[in-house]
């Protein structure tokens, strides 16, 4: 069989690991963003993949729970140098922003006190809300596609924000929909082609890993590789649960928050935006490992920083941790910066090692066939199910931010100004994200420190 002379030469695991750690520096615009940048280096620019191999392993990452811009990386990874490939990858895809998460939460807690940095974090916080309020609004024009889906998400929106009805149930309730509607309405449960047609203009030259190459020798399944791969993500989740458990107890902090977000890690269906609200439930409302206010300024941070947005999990470990009284007493009150980053390593680690586990036992199935995948009904449900539950997260949000006080103390004007300029930005005039935040932190910085800046000319 000869080769086209037009394909690009083998990519060495050194350069493979070189791309995986600069889109770890670049990576920001959310999951979308991060597709498209993906999509663009590795299918159109570098051609180390088809365009169909690559739609085929997003919509398999679309279906799983989790981070799927992370687990696309990792199965890129893998399919281009095996299972370490695809550790690397997906490793490296997060890395960047653990380390810089875990230094801006430092600077959160020591400096977040300083007039200039509270001004900042009240201009972003607005900014924050419309941010939510497009992804609801960004994910329901691509969902809501007709009334059964309406249905789903104002159902949602229902059971959470009235009902108080916990995000577990939501998902398995829609999923159950999703499914029932598979069977007896299949038209009106479909996805569509919508990142098919985001990436409809395909390399005419062929890639590297082609539609019509044979399977790879480590694609193919092995009941052998698929119980080494569950084996080994079982010792890799139990090791560290075992050590906290046995270092302070099954109801320690740390031990609390290792069940916490390995839950939360198997309920991520919809991506970041659908967790968000689970994890505000619980490490706000249940546990009170930090604030409403706090968790607003998390998310703000994840949205500056690249890599997963999922990755405000990491955030949340830290203020858990410094906040904590039963790890002062372990670490001491003056090292409290390493119980607050023991407990967001620890919970960034709970939080992405179930998707390696899906993609390395579960690839080799995907690539013994590129049918269309027989779970998009459930998906297309749970993705209608998600639209309402964000919506109910702007609200939260939104209370939050325009009476921090609560509903008996004064309504915050400049906050609310803030968050409708953010939104027009965003909604109407399509602005980037990270303009809109820039932009709102320093009309929050003005008007925090202009009384201080103009005092000298009217002394």
């Amino acid at each position: 069989m000869m080769t086209d002379p037009r394909t690009p030469p083998a990519v060495s695991l050194r350069e493979a690991l070189l791309f995986w750690l600069k889109l770890g520096f670049i990576s920001f615009g959310g999951p979308a963003g991060q597709i498209a940048l993906m999509h663009a280096e590795l299918v159109e620019r570098r051609r180390w993949i088809s365009e169909k191999r690559f739609l085929h392993a997003l919509n398999y990452c679309m279906v799983l729970p989790g981070p799927e811009a992370q687990q696309l990386a990792t199965y890129l990874g893998w399919l281009m140098h095996r299972t370490w490939g695809g550790v690397a990858a997906g490793v490296l895809f997060v890395l960047p922003s653990l380390f810089m998460l875990i230094g801006l939460s430092w600077v959160y807690m020591a400096w977040g006190h300083v007039p200039w940095v509270t001004g900042v974090f009240d201009g972003i916080k607005p900014a924050v809300t419309a941010i939510v309020v497009q992804a609801a609004y960004r994910i329901g024009t691509r969902t809501l596609k007709n009334a059964w889906l309406w249905a789903i998400a104002a159902a949602a929106f229902v059971a959470i924000f009235a009902a108080n009805v916990p995000f577990p149930l939501i998902v398995l309730a829609a999923a159950g929909l999703g499914y029932l509607g598979g069977r007896f309405k299949p038209a009106f449960f479909t996805l569509g082609a919508a990142h098919a047609k985001t990436h409809a203009h395909a390399p005419v030259a062929p890639a590297l890993i082609d539609d019509h190459g044979p399977l790879l020798a480590h694609t193919r399944f092995s009941a052998w590789r698929l119980i080494a791969v569950l084996a080994s993500g079982a010792l890799l989740w139990s090791a560290p649960m075992v050590a906290v458990m046995v270092w302070q107890g099954s109801a320690g902090t740390l031990a609390q928050m290792g069940w916490f977000f390995t839950k939360a890690a198997l309920l991520t269906f919809g991506g970041a935006y659908a967790v968000l609200p689970y994890v505000w439930q619980g490490a706000v409302v249940e546990q009170g490992w930090l604030s409403g206010a706090q968790m607003i300024d998390g998310l703000a941070l994840g949205e500056t920083t690249p890599g997963p947005l999922i990755m405000v999990v990491t955030f949340v470990g830290f203020l858990g941790g410094w906040q904590s009284s039963e790890l002062a007493l372990w670490f001491g009150p003056e090292h409290r910066w390493l119980a607050g980053t023991v407990a967001a390593c620890l919970v960034t680690w709970f939080t992405f090692l179930p998707s390696f586990i899906f993609i390395l036992a579960g690839g080799p199935l995907v690539e013994a066939t590129h049918d269309a995948l027989h779970v998009t009904a459930p998906l297309t449900a749970i993705t209608a199910a998600v639209v309402g539950v964000i919506l109910n997260l702007a609200l939260f949000f939104g209370y939050h931010v325009l009476w921090p006080e609560g509903w008996q103390g004064a309504f915050n004007a400049p906050s609310a100004l803030i968050a409708v300029a953010a939104a027009v930005a965003l909604l109407r005039y399509k602005r980037n994200v990270m303009h809109v935040i820039a932009a709102c932190a320093l009309a929050g910085w003005l008007l925090k420190t202009w009384p201080t800046l103009l005092a000298p000319w009217f002394a």
